[in-house]
């Protein structure tokens, strides 16, 4: 069998900024390509580009950090098919890991042991479509959901998934507003109002580097 190949965008050392994990430093193992494209967006470099490794390259690119904590993202890590055999390999090794997916492919394969953060995609983002209602059930509590909030429109929306879908039985529900869109004080002060069983959320990354920076 020919050995995993996997596109990388980038592979780098920085904290947490989303998340459950957030504030942690991680390894980021960044896969190039997405077949969505949410109208904001950070991480538009990731689409195209990156640069073929095996498997023992990405690992071994890993383990120099001497970092116990690895996030897989994108772009869309799921695109590649290698990357099922990525994560089961990072579980292998030892590592923490967590998965960020834009939840419009199916996360059935995904290693029970990695924390998948599952983003739901809001009206706004431009690509609500593409929403795979089908990993809903998938979902543990190790996992966790992601809604990007740019409206007051979008929470309304969210709000109705998240009590639609009994998402915070399953696992944590995590809103975040889109930087420059949403205020995030009246994105709390709505959470607040309407008992939500959620987790308000900036991006970490974002307070600490600005709004061009996506680590």
């Amino acid at each position: 069998m020919a050995e995993a190949r996997l596109r990388i965008s980038e592979i780098f050392h920085s904290i947490q900024g989303e998340s459950s994990r957030v504030g942690l430093p991680t390894v980021f193992v960044r896969l190039t390509g997405c077949p969505l494209r949410c109208v904001w967006c950070d991480t538009e470099y990731a689409f195209s580009g990156g640069e073929m490794q095996s498997l023992d390259e990405v690992l071994a690119q890993v383990a120099a950090f001497k970092c116990n904590t690895v996030c897989v993202t994108g772009g869309e890590p799921l695109a590649q098919k290698a990357c099922i055999d990525l994560l089961r390999a990072l579980c292998d090794a030892g590592y923490s890991v967590s998965l960020e997916t834009s939840g419009a492919l199916d996360i059935g394969e995904v290693d029970p042991r990695v924390a998948r953060i599952m983003d739901i995609k809001a009206p706004d983002s431009g690509e609500a479509e593409k929403n795979r209602w089908e990993n809903i059930p998938l979902l543990n509590g190790h996992d966790e959901v992601k809604f990007v909030l740019a409206s007051e429109a979008d929470y309304a929306w969210a709000s109705d998934v998240v009590k639609r879908e009994r998402l915070a039985d399953r696992c944590a529900v995590l809103f975040s507003p889109v930087q420059g869109q949403l205020s995030p004080a009246m994105l709390a002060e709505w959470v607040v109002r309407d008992q939500l069983p959620v987790r308000f959320q900036l991006q970490l990354h974002k307070v600490l580097w600005g709004s061009e920076r996506a680590r």
